[in-house]
């Protein structure tokens, strides 16, 4: 017998990679799509969701129920004329900050995993029409190539002494 998997609220609170909380909310393929529609494509309403992804609705509501509940995602009710209140799903801040992140994969497939009939959404600048890359960028606005950037293990927080 295999031990079942751990969920979300199983695992522990205090983990302390932000990677590994980062995944905890966003780590599945369903709900990343989600959020790519959500960004790019604007989509809000649960149906839009349904239909663009070919979800199932139970997943879907699931992917979209952890998104509101970890504030990446804000439930508006709407109403349109002879139907009842439904809600559509909104970024928030948070959810708006994983922009880049989706950007970063987008990138590693285009250059990794490239279909044949090339991108099939292109990044550009708002303004001048630029063609914009995911980079690492330093505290004074310059890019840093990615095998000049190291990470390190940031110091443990210093216990406050009891008076």
């Amino acid at each position: 017998m295999t031990p079942a998997k751990a969920t979300r609220r199983d695992r522990d609170p205090e983990e302390t990679c932000s990677i590994a909380r980062a995944l905890e909310v966003v780590g599945d393929r369903w709900t990343m799509l989600i959020l790519r529609d959500a960004a790019l494509a604007e989509a809000t309403r649960f149906a839009d969701f349904r239909d663009r992804l070919r979800i199932a609705p139970d997943v879907l509501a699931a992917r979209l129920g952890t998104l509101v509940e970890e504030g990446v995602m804000e439930k508006r009710p709407y109403r349109e004329p002879g139907a009842r209140t439904r809600f559509s799903y909104h970024l928030t801040p948070g959810g708006k900050q994983l922009l880049p992140v989706l950007a970063a994969l987008q990138q590693w497939g285009d250059e990794n995993r490239p279909p044949s009939v090339g991108p099939t959404v292109l990044r550009r600048s708002a303004n001048g029409d630029r063609v914009v890359r995911v980079a690492f960028v330093d505290d004074a606005g310059a890019v840093v190539p990615a095998d000049d950037v190291r990470f390190r293990e940031a110091p443990l927080p210093q216990p406050v002494p009891e008076d």
